[in-house]
């Protein structure tokens, strides 16, 4: 028996939103592009929600058996994404991404790490797929998923697209300390996220 499509639709937005945390990803977005012009941070805004729309998109209609074709399982996308993020809290903890980028980093900012793994990242992937799987191959179901992805992504782009806000607020030793933060709190998810995958591996899940 398949959730109702209206249920469904909720959970996944909620699900969803808890994972990829809107609010939570301005601070990264900030210490990536604040000091850009507001037309760059803006390109990079939709740029990022664009690229995440895609990738969870694409696991979507087709995850499990990008997966299974691959031979790479849940824990191995954990453990990616993971490293990847390291990376990025490295570079804002030493500050070595203050350095004056060209336009090309910008888009690369935008792609790697805010469109994927920080938005598309290895949890919203996990969910998406099991939630697909729980459509149970109904039209409704595979709608209310579809709709529910949708709805994250606008919110996520308007909370990016807007944090021209928080600029104004914080300024730019704001900014300085945002990137400290934000790259703290990235440690943090990279380690758990490592974690989680040595244990998916541990246990086979």
């Amino acid at each position: 028996m398949t959730t109702h499509p209206v249920t469904l639709f909720v959970e996944v937005l909620i699900t969803l939103l808890v994972i990829m945390d809107p609010p939570g990803t301005v601070p990264v977005f900030l210490s990536l592009v604040g000091r850009k012009s507001a037309r760059t941070r803006h390109r990079a805004a939709r740029q990022a929600v664009l690229v995440s729309l895609a990738v969870i998109s694409a696991f979507a209609l087709g995850g499990e058996a990008i997966l299974r074709y691959l031979g790479i399982g849940v824990p191995a996308l954990q453990g990616a994404g993971g490293l990847l993020l390291l990376l990025v809290a490295l570079d804002l903890l030493t500050g070595r991404n203050t350095a004056s980028p060209d336009v090309a980093e910008d888009v690369n900012v935008a792609l790697v790490p805010l469109g994927t793994p920080l938005l598309a990242g290895p949890g919203a992937i996990a969910a998406t797929i099991v939630f697909v799987r729980q459509a149970g191959g109904e039209l409704e179901a595979y709608v209310a998923v579809g709709a529910a992805i949708l709805a994250v992504h606008l919110l996520l782009f308007l909370a990016l697209r807007f944090s021209a806000v928080v600029i104004r607020v914080i300024k730019e030793s704001g900014i300085v300390l945002l990137a400290k933060i934000a790259g703290l709190l990235l440690a943090a998810i990279a380690v758990q996220l490592i974690a989680d995958s040595v244990t998916g591996f541990v246990t086979g899940r």
